[in-house]
């Protein structure tokens, strides 16, 4: 998850920042399309409190959005198409033909999102949103162990909603009266939907009930969404009785809407299914062509990209088949032995309190040693600072084994990136650098501070994250780590990246297999555990997110791909002229763009080296 932060308002604004994306020289006449950016840029905003608050912008004029949550019902469903149709007509009455520049690739992001979600407005279930803070905009299921109120608000509230007065106290104590009514009207959502026989899977009604359980399960003055005003409170000496009435509003309506939603789900359970995959699901397979589509911004269909997997993974397999044996180890498969050495207890940390603890600090001494070889890479370094922060425990269950989150606008958050820490055995040592440098640097947090910090770019292109470029370029991070040396002598954390790669290749299998070829879940956790190695446990957590993020695992290994042909094309093209610093930062000076627009954005880049 990437934040955003302020944008700018006039073309003139825009190109004076220039300077800050060197990619592009801005010419001819866009104030329409800067403007209409602009706009939907400010609504987007406007009706997500979340995304105010995670970009900084819930003060000023905006102040009243802190005390509020988005809608989540029925009738929100419908707003959120509504409002996309009525962008959609007003970005087609434009003329983009001669668009150039930052005006050309912001103009194409939010032609994009809204022509893609066009696409999809017509399956009458799941989630549709052009932008959300906290979830993807396309995807089935409205509450499941990764999707829900329930499941995001409480850790956001805790860790961006800032307390600082009073009256930022009074706004989180509405939004937990909020945080109730949301729970209900997704309840109201997924109740319509389950009438449409759309429930998720029985593996995954039952994991969400135990997550579900264990945050209902906590009294009410114990509970973290009670204990996180009344400490930061008491912290900035705010008088009030600020614990008693989160604990009151936590009992009496938070927990109220928690039993109803646990009721769906009990009821669900003699009604859900072990089908894994969105086929099963009204319009299924357009359902996964249209989640494709977004979420690797290519055209590339399920066949093509179940095959790419496969010849993806068999070539990284074969280069950690040489590291393996020069390390003596050539008995067994690659998976298998990639599964006995991360049983090898000198490659584990203690699954204790101490041990994670142990984890945390080891990995944020690596972002200090990354941070050195920096320079070298890229003519512009972010700002902000980085902090590795554990996955909250009430959530690690479901969770992925890590996420990013981007700095606030005004440096007073930094980023931070989240490690799952339910199980250390999921950790072996030689698997974590290469974790670093993806939900760090030079991965997300680098990419996502350099946007947030360029005063070039309007909001938009800060607050929309297009998954096969933002995940593409992590993984790519992972392959340049690879490249400044970091392995030469640890023959190991080699092998950890290798197995990260592949890792992503078998996704794009196990993802079309589970929606397009109709695997079951054992299935996909068979494959990916005897392809890869990996602890059985991480893997059946990873296909359980597959199963309610149907997409999103195979835009990793598409967008890494690409970003790796369009920097060879730019070396093949210009020969001794290329230079690796300038590609990065003409790359990343846009923001996040769809994959195409990346495409025009290097070309442009390479066409002006030329000159």
């Amino acid at each position: 998850m990437i934040d955003r932060r302020r944008f700018l308002q006039t073309a003139a604004a825009t190109a004076a920042a220039l300077t800050a994306a060197p990619a592009f020289a801005q010419t001819g006449s866009s104030a329409a399309a800067d403007a209409l950016v602009a706009r939907i840029g400010e609504e987007a905003v406007d009706v997500n409190p979340l995304l105010a608050t995670n970009l900084g912008l819930d003060n000023g004029a905006r102040a009243g959005l802190k005390a509020k949550l988005a809608p989540a019902g029925l009738s929100a469903r419908a707003e959120a198409i509504a409002r996309n149709d009525r962008w959609l007509a007003e970005i087609r009455a434009i003329d983009a033909s001669t668009l150039t520049g930052q005006s050309a690739a912001s103009f194409d992001v939010v032609r994009f999102q809204a022509e893609a979600l066009d696409a999809a407005k017509g399956f009458g279930y799941g989630d549709f949103g052009f932008v959300d803070a906290s979830a993807y905009p396309i995807q089935p299921y409205t509450i499941s162990q990764l999707t829900g109120a329930y499941q995001s608000v409480p850790d956001i509230l805790d860790t961006q909603h800032s307390i600082e007065t009073a009256d930022d106290a009074e706004a989180y104590l509405s939004r937990l009266s909020a945080l109730a009514e949301v729970i209900d009207q997704q309840v109201e959502a997924g109740r319509a939907d389950g009438a449409k026989g759309v429930i998720p899977p029985d593996f995954i009604v039952a994991k969400a009930l135990v997550q579900m359980a264990a945050l209902r399960g906590v009294p009410a003055a114990e509970a973290g969404l009670t204990t996180s005003v009344a400490r930061r409170a008491a912290d900035k000496g705010l008088a009030g009785d600020w614990a008693a009435r989160a604990e009151t509003i936590v009992s009496r309506e938070i927990y109220p809407a928690l039993d109803r939603q646990i009721a769906l789900f009990e009821g669900w359970k003699g009604r859900a299914t072990s089908d894994a995959g969105v086929w099963a699901k009204p319009d299924g397979a357009a359902y996964y062509a249209a989640d494709l589509r977004l979420m690797t911004t290519t055209e590339l269909g399920p066949d093509e990209i179940h095959q790419m997997g496969l010849d993806q993974s068999r070539d990284i397999l074969a280069r950690m088949d040489a590291i393996l044996k020069a390390q003596g180890m050539t008995e067994g498969s690659v998976g298998a032995r990639m599964s006995a050495l991360g049983k090898d207890p000198r490659q584990l940390y203690p699954n204790t309190e101490a041990g994670k603890a142990r984890i945390l600090t080891d990995l944020n001494a690596q972002i200090v040693a990354m941070q050195a070889r920096l320079p070298e890479y890229f003519g512009r370094l972010p700002k902000s600072g980085v902090e590795v922060r554990r996955v909250p425990v009430a959530i690690e269950a479901g969770a992925p084994g890590g996420y990013a989150v981007s700095p606030s606008l005004d440096g007073s958050r930094p980023g931070a990136y989240y490690i799952n820490l339910r199980d250390t055995a999921e950790w072996p040592k030689w698997s974590l650098p290469t974790l670093t440098w993806h939900e760090a640097i030079p991965g997300h947090h680098f990419q996502g501070a350099l946007a947030v910090e360029n005063t070039g770019l309007p909001l938009i292109s800060k607050a929309l994250f297009f998954s096969a470029h933002g995940e593409g370029w992590a993984l790519y991070a992972e392959q340049l780590a690879d490249e400044m040396g970091v392995y030469a002598t640890d023959p190991f954390g080699e092998l950890g990246y290798l197995q990260s790669l592949l890792f992503r290749a078998s996704r794009l299998v196990a993802d079309t297999g589970l929606h397009h070829k109709r695997w079951s879940r054992e299935q996909a956790i068979r494959y990916m555990v005897e392809t890869g190695g990996d602890e059985e446990t991480s893997i059946a957590s990873e296909v359980e997110r597959y199963c309610v993020w149907p997409g999103q695992a195979c835009s990793y290994k598409i967008g890494h791909t690409e970003w790796v042909r369009l920097r060879e094309g730019a070396k093949a093209a210009l020969g001794d002229r290329f230079d690796i610093r300038a590609f990065h930062d003409a790359a990343l000076g846009v923001g996040g763009v769809p994959i195409e627009t990346l495409q025009i954005v290097v070309a442009d880049w390479v066409a002006s080296r030329r000159a």
